[in-house]
């Protein structure tokens, strides 16, 4: 467990801007236009749109993205009635919660009203401005009557989280939890220690999944809650029990088979599992200390299915799993209310999503490699980004057959994606690549098949539907390894490059090596000695038709790869050199950065030949290429050094196409901002044209761009490095790529070969 200390927690709150969130203009604000687009005069004409068609608010403004997360102050996390003003840490941390998971603006409102009826007429006079309410840290008996008040008095989205996200999570995990332990929720004895907020609304889920009233025991501070206690709530006398033999947590718990808390630390004993059923679920989530700790509850018996709110341990019940991605559902389809429906809905795909292969990105984060469903991982883990996906949409599939939705969705496939997008998950362009390696999958050699970055990919890809991958590597170490990190390799092909059957194919590749480079000085026996390693073996296999693409990378060094690279397939007639470009998808749109990766120093020369390159491949993407020699000078005012060579290099490829959107020598900043490169130039040929690609003078300054933006800018997307050149579809990985890395260039590489074969045919 991570320890939080006052002095950390306070300057994390504090340091630089204070508190957590902030506003963000979304719309252009530079110009006198712009502001008056913005504000006054412009701003009119969507108020009146509003009046005439009030549901056209969801059009003009925020409203469908923005919530209001709303508190008193009088239940705040385990600090209790602590007052409206210092709650508002706790909200602004869940408004931040909602937009990095959610995509969802906050707006964190403190009342300072602890009257239910004053509190109720103050959000019910505000909630014009909002998508959705989310009720957090009210105190129970009053939040019951709140959340009921605004559910009826409002036509939007509201939820006490404190109630539902508990529910709602806990639920999908005991389904799951059930069928680990092979048991039927209506028969199972059931104990919930707590009665408030949290633990009335998670037993109606459970009961609403099949648990049944009469197996259910329910504890607060006073002992079981008995049908003969006087003064009870409306809300505890759902559960009071007829019993009359059972008084405490330690006979209530006798051979029963869950255990929910929701009350204090501490209060359940090893003894107490011990005497439970077989196979016991123990739900201990009091926070942060939990009813039962872990490693007390696992040591009690063999057989306990063990879960808390804690992070540090396996199958966590977070909030986080649930709301941004319910409230994301219920505001994509404008919906009036968050009904049973979708509540139900978001369980089940919660539960469903336990079931899955778990992305890498899940274990890198948890550095670990076995998350299986079953008892150490029945609840999806809260970094999963399919959750965004799979939780959102069955919301707002329910919300739709529910009936409380104004705008459904008729493209699922689509909102998928965007939803992805959204969170920088996938951006259109790789959505396009993947779509088009699918539909064209081809035979992909990976080289480093023992690596187990290079495998996952390889596995994934081929999951997908992207590629028939050939694993390169020994077979009894490759499945090794496979079962280490508990993956399928069905269906595909690995090839032991230094086995006996393997001998045939290899003499082949040398005989044809030594041939091709006898001039350089190759004899047959130099060539077959090559041929165990994997670089050379995987290209002469691409060369000789035995594959269609290879990807290498992960351990060679770039030199290595590109002299092999040379010898084996060679470079494209007409080029002096290939080179590499790297693809960023950033907000302000989609860049092109060459040569990243091969050409150290180019002469005008190589320059030329990169810049013809990076024309061909930005059209390989389906772009029209506008391109920008860059340098450290404009336009000649520097004539000596590199600026010269990038000045000569444009000279000849204006002359050769007239028509080529190309200019230089120019820096970054006029490249990228036309408004000042028009202004100081009017001459050059991109006038009024946004630039996309960008050819650096050296590998140094390419290099440096690209890796710059990538520290620090996390949400810019970068694929690559992409070969432009070679006469074969070979590229290459960073030693640093991840698993998602190595798919997207996988998903290059197909849609390269698939080309090549397709101009092979014309």
């Amino acid at each position: 467990m991570v320890k939080i200390t006052k002095e950390a927690a306070l300057e994390y709150h504090s340091n630089g801007r204070p508190g957590k969130i902030e506003v963000k203009p979304t719309k252009p604000y530079h110009t006198q236009t712009d502001l008056s687009l913005a504000y006054s005069p412009g701003v009119a004409y969507p108020c009146l749109e509003i009046q005439s068609e009030p549901d056209s608010v969801y059009k003009y403004t925020d409203k469908g993205n923005l919530v209001a997360v709303i508190s008193n102050g009088t239940a705040v996390l385990g600090l209790g009635d602590i007052g409206a003003m210092s709650g508002k840490p706790v909200m602004e941390g869940k408004g931040l919660l909602f937009k990095i998971y959610g995509g969802i603006d906050v707006f964190d409102i403190e009342v300072d009203e602890k009257d239910p009826v004053k509190f109720c007429e103050a959000v019910e006079k505000i909630a014009p401005s909002f998508g959705g309410i989310n009720l957090e840290d009210i105190k129970a008996p009053e939040c019951f009557y709140i959340e009921k008040r605004l559910k009826e008095t409002l036509d939007i989205p509201v939820m006490h989280d404190d109630q539902h996200g508990t529910a709602i999570i806990s639920a999908a995990g005991l389904k799951n939890a059930l069928e680990v332990a092979g048991k039927d929720i209506s028969k199972v004895k059931i104990v919930v220690n707590g009665a408030g907020a949290a633990a009335i609304s998670c037993t109606q889920l459970y009961c609403a999944l099949g648990a049944k009233h009469e197996n259910i025991v329910m504890l607060d501070s006073k002992g079981v809650i008995t049908a003969d206690r006087p003064n009870l709530t409306e809300q505890k006398k759902q559960f009071a029990t007829s019993r009359t033999d059972i008084h405490t947590l330690e006979e209530a718990i006798k051979d029963a088979d869950v255990f929910v808390g929701l009350s204090k630390g501490n209060i359940l004993t090893q003894d107490m599992i011990r005497s439970m059923a077989e196979s016991p679920i123990v739900f201990a989530l009091a926070n942060p200390v939990p009813e039962i700790s872990y490693e007390e509850a696992m040591a009690s018996r063999p057989d306990v299915l063990m879960s808390t709110g804690r992070s540090d341990y396996p199958n966590q019940i977070n909030n986080v799993i649930g709301f941004p991605y319910i409230f994301r559902g219920a505001l994509d389809v404008h919906a009036r209310a968050i009904n049973e429906e979708m509540k139900m809905a978001a369980v089940h795909a919660i539960a469903d999503l336990a079931k899955q292969p778990v992305p890498d990105v899940v274990n890198d984060v948890y550095h670990v490699n076995d998350l299986t469903f079953g008892p150490n991982y029945f609840i999806p883990k809260p970094v999963d980004p399919r959750l965004i996906t799979e939780v959102s949409a069955a919301v707002a599939k329910a919300a739709m057959e529910s009936g409380v939705a104004r705008s459904p969705i008729t493209d699922w496939d689509a909102y998928k994606n965007g939803l992805m997008q959204l969170l920088g998950q996938e951006t259109k362009l790789t959505q396009k690549l993947h779509d088009t390696a699918r539909r064209h999958p081809q035979r992909v050699v990976f080289a480093e098949g023992g690596h187990p970055t290079m495998m996952k990919a390889a596995v994934q890809a081929k999951q997908e539907g992207i590629c028939f991958p050939i694993l390169l590597g020994n077979p009894d170490r490759l499945n090794r390894l496979a079962l280490r990190l508990k993956l399928n390799l069905d269906g595909i092909e690995i090839i032991d490059m230094r086995a006996d059957q393997e001998q045939g194919r290899r003499a082949t590749f040398a005989k044809h090596l030594a041939e091709k480079r006898a001039r350089q000085g190759y004899t047959f026996e130099e060539a077959y000695d090559k041929m165990y390693e994997r670089n050379y073996f995987g290209m002469s296999m691409v060369e000789h038709g035995d594959a269609d693409a290879f990807i290498t990378g992960l351990y060679t060094k770039y030199s290595n790869t590109i002299k092999v690279a040379k010898e084996v397939v060679g470079i494209r007639p007409n080029y002096r050199t290939f080179g590499t470009m790297h693809i960023l998808n950033t907000k302000k749109g989609t860049y092109y950065l060459a040569d990243t990766l091969i050409n150290r120093h180019p002469d005008e020369n190589i320059l030329y030949d990169i810049a013809k390159l990076s024309v061909e491949s930005v059209k390989f993407f389906n772009e029209e290429p506008v391109v920008a020699m860059i340098s450290y000078s404009n336009f000649g005012t520097d004539e000596v050094g590199s600026p010269l060579k990038v000045h000569q290099a444009v000279e000849r490829l204006q002359q050769e196409d007239p028509d080529l959107a190309l200019d230089g020598e120019m820096q970054v900043s006029f490249a990228l901002n036309k408004e000042l490169r028009d202004d100081k130039y009017p001459f050059t040929r991109l006038k009024g044209k946004d630039v996309n690609t960008l050819v650096f003078p050296n590998m140094s300054s390419a290099n440096g761009s690209y890796m710059l933006l990538k520290a620090i800018d996390p949400d810019v997307e970068i694929i690559g490095p992409i070969q432009m050149g070679l006469n074969k579809p070979i590229h290459f990985t960073d030693f640093e790529a991840s698993v998602r890395d190595v798919v997207n260039i996988t998903a290059v590489a197909v849609i390269d070969a698939y080309v090549e074969k397709i101009k092979g045919k014309k």
